[in-house]
């Protein structure tokens, strides 16, 4: 019988992919704590009503993409396919719209019914962060700069590039929308039954189709820059200026949109080029009107999503792990002492590994397979004068140390450490 596999899009996290992963979440947490963020964490389920009003049934997540399901009371549910939406939801039911602002980080898994390939699974997970309640140019900066920080302290912020663009206010996008319109119309013949679809629903969503016929026409589409109202250029002239104060590099794409009603002014991704297709690793733009589709009120909001898997992908190495201590009783008799001093060892901080059975040899041969900085031996003779053997595995050199010094012994620093 065929062992049973994971399933198709779903990977296990072991070892080093696991500990880039770990390395990922808690360098974003330690960098995004440093601007006053704190984390929450969401169900990874939700009424299915929280994303099919925040994605819009036009998107290809709400069409193709989302894990729904009907539970036994006949409720409609669906495995959180982002993150952004179940923090706005998060907010409203939990009265927190009366305490703005909210900077908020999370961390988790996502779900997507999606083709699998390389830096892109049906179960995914994201770091993120959402600043809810703040309308001002400086929020948007600040927020980026963070995205940024945390690439820069992953050591991969090189690796990147930040494309910025503006998708103005409400009477900016309805003028241009109303351009779309007539540009698409001319062409509706040459449109993917897709974006014929969306062309009078939504035909911001048509400019991130895939379909090359409809890329032909988008190159040639009307871009928001012509349609900006003064406000709105206002709004993207400071947030420029803001970013260059912050040393924060970009370069501009008008090619970033965001087909949704309640996204505004701010879109933003931190793209690669070494994962081949799967090029925005950081993504994310300013979003005033989510939280009323939650049943909030209106409240400005700004916030990025990085697919951890990406991100990891990029990552050149990860902090070594501290290599740990080898507890070597020799003889039975030892074995109470042995593990006295393998807890003492634990409680100090120290990472400490004993064998469960075998001779001292085979003891020995697992300390240096497991790459322990020392073998600490106890055998009678050292229980009866109340100390331990330290075999130093890189130097071969031996120390005999009191037992009750032994973590004092081998911690950093400490004065006759061998």
């Amino acid at each position: 019988m065929s062992s049973i596999q994971p399933v198709r899009g779903t990977h296990d996290l072991i070892g080093e992919d696991h500990r880039r992963f770990t390395h990922v979440v808690e360098t974003a947490r330690r960098i995004v704590s440093l601007y006053g963020f704190d984390e929450w964490a969401t169900p990874i389920f939700e009424d299915t009503r929280v994303f099919s009003r925040s994605l819009g049934d036009t998107s290809d997540v709400v069409s193709k993409e989302m894990y729904t399901f009907e539970d036994r009371g006949g409720e409609s549910l669906t495995l959180r396919p982002e993150g952004t939406a179940a923090i706005c939801r998060a907010l409203v039911t939990n009265g927190l719209t009366q305490s703005l602002p909210q900077k908020v980080f999370y961390a988790g898994p996502m779900f997507r019914y999606e083709r699998p390939q390389k830096g892109r699974y049906r179960q995914f997970h994201q770091i993120g962060a959402e600043l809810l309640g703040a309308a001002e140019p400086l929020a948007d900066a600040e927020v980026i700069a963070m995205g940024r920080d945390v690439l820069r302290a992953l050591g991969i912020e090189n690796e990147t590039v930040l494309e910025l663009n503006t998708l103005g206010d409400t009477a900016s996008r309805d003028a241009w929308r109303t351009a779309l319109i007539a540009h698409f119309s001319a062409h509706r013949a040459d449109l993917s039954a897709d974006s014929q679809a969306r062309l009078e629903r939504n035909p911001l969503r048509i400019l991130d189709s895939k379909d090359e016929n409809d890329r032909r026409l988008v190159a040639d589409a009307p871009t928001i820059a012509q349609f900006l109202t003064p406000e709105a250029r206002e709004f993207w002239d400071d947030l420029r200026r803001t970013l260059d104060l912050m040393g924060v590099r970009f370069r501009e794409n008008p090619g970033i949109v965001r087909g949704l009603d309640y996204y505004g002014h701010t879109a933003f991704e931190f793209v690669t080029t070494r994962l081949g297709a799967q090029g925005t690793v950081l993504a994310g733009g300013r979003y005033d009107g989510l939280v009323a589709e939650m049943g909030g009120p209106k409240t400005p909001a700004i916030g990025w999503a990085g697919g951890i898997e990406r991100l990891s992908m990029l990552l050149d190495s990860t902090p070594a792990e501290p290599r740990p201590v080898a507890i070597i009783p020799m003889g039975a008799d030892a074995q109470g002492a042995a593990i006295t001093v393998l807890q003492g060892l634990r409680a100090a901080g120290i990472r400490a590994e004993t064998s469960y059975r075998g001779n001292m040899k085979r003891r020995l041969e697992r300390a240096n397979r497991m790459k322990a900085t020392h073998a600490i031996l106890i055998g009678s003779d050292e229980i009866a004068r109340g100390v331990v053997q330290a075999k130093d595995l890189d130097s071969g050199q031996q120390t005999e140390v009191p037992m009750d010094n032994v973590a004092a012994f081998l911690l950093p620093g400490t004065p006759g450490k061998a």
